[in-house]
């Protein structure tokens, strides 16, 4: 099939970007006084384009897919079978990301991009199944192009169809940290060993032994180059969906929320196709999976949290969905020093101008 990737602008705009800066220095506080908050707040406004965001209708998209790699051995403490029996706990209500979206108020489906099990049909539930699983990457690619290509078409495509200025992302597969694992040590040039990590609980041996396996997968695919290919060869079905979802997100100028280490190798992936997408994501927090730190700071990106999470399934994205929220709260309904009638600080007097008053 023929792949159209959108097209992403650059949200270099000097102007709002300065009245942004304005409007937040001259709240009724110390200039600066709520740290990165004020920095989240500009940059939901400057993907918005507007000095009063609002972030509507949110889309928090599982999307679940299995692991040929996983029929190698080593790579993962649970059975593939656990993929589709945490989509079913996803559509009852019963996981940690279904509990998170409910008290937010964050509309929660499950895409399955290849899950090795036939759902029936029901709401909150999209079936864009590849395969039943891709193929076993230490053997050959696990997609062929046009198996990715398809995958990265059905995001662009779900995403078009969806309400909201917000996606948050998660993800289900077991055997996916080993995929997000291999996509960061060929984009990063880190050692695969400092990439790979306990993923569903692996202990130090079994982590070593893992690390063996995918440094031998990455010496089979030297030959692939481009990033189509790379996503290819070492990827999985739902972060090849989830790569072209985060694509169609940013080319309607959506905020895009990244949860951990699997949905940042999506971002990789998207980042190296179009580098303006990394304008549109808010970084939710810092995975407890040894390698998102180095992900992280290859992209350039602070996350908002860091609590040794590493569930997955978008709960990082939802844990962090309030300060989205308060951000642009503060942004838009808070007072300025005129509206308010309160005096501002004698800078003169100030050692400096980010500094909060003692109480």
């Amino acid at each position: 099939m023929f792949l159209n990737l959108p097209a992403i602008e650059s949200l270099h705009n000097p102007l709002l970007q300065a009245r942004l800066q304005t409007k937040i220095d001259n709240k009724t506080k110390p200039v600066g006084s709520l740290g990165r908050i004020e920095t989240l707040a500009i940059q939901i406004g400057m993907l918005l384009g507007t000095e009063s965001p609002v972030l509507e209708e949110p889309q928090l998209i599982v999307f679940a897919g299995d692991h040929g790699l996983t029929r190698q051995g080593g790579v993962s403490a649970y059975p593939s079978d656990v993929t589709w029996q945490m989509v079913e706990n996803f559509l009852a209500g019963g996981a940690a990301v279904s509990v998170l979206a409910h008290q937010h108020s964050l509309n929660l489906s499950v895409v399955d991009c290849g899950v090795q099990h036939d759902f029936t049909a029901r709401n909150g539930l999209y079936i864009r199944k590849i395969a039943h699983g891709t193929a076993n990457s230490f053997e050959g690619p696990a997609m062929s192009i046009e198996q990715c290509e398809q995958a990265m078409n059905n995001g662009i495509e779900l995403l078009r169809s969806l309400p909201g200025n917000v996606l948050l992302l998660g993800e289900m597969g077991i055997g996916n940290t080993s995929a997000a694992s291999l996509l960061m040590a060929r984009f990063t040039g880190h050692d695969i060993a400092e990439c790979t990590g306990a993923g569903t609980g692996l202990n130090a041996e079994a982590v070593q032994r893992k690390a063996n396996i995918l440094r031998e997968v990455l010496h089979r695919h030297t030959n692939v180059e481009s990033p189509m290919e790379i996503l290819a060869a070492l990827g999985g079905f739902e972060i090849a969906t989830m790569v072209g979802a985060v694509l169609q997100a940013a080319s309607e100028r959506r905020v895009v929320v990244v949860d951990g280490f699997i949905a940042t190798a999506a971002v990789l992936l998207a980042h190296a196709m179009c580098p303006n997408v990394l304008a549109y994501c808010v970084f939710a927090h810092q995975s407890g999976e040894q390698g998102h730190r180095n992900m992280l700071k290859y992209l350039n990106a602070q996350p908002l949290l860091d609590l040794g999470m590493r569930l997955g399934e978008g709960s990082g994205a939802a844990m962090a969905w309030p300060l989205l929220v308060s951000a642009c709260a503060l942004l838009r309904d808070m007072a300025s020093f005129d509206s308010a009638s309160v005096s501002r600080a004698d800078n003169s007097a100030s050692t400096t101008s980010t500094q909060a008053p003692s109480e």
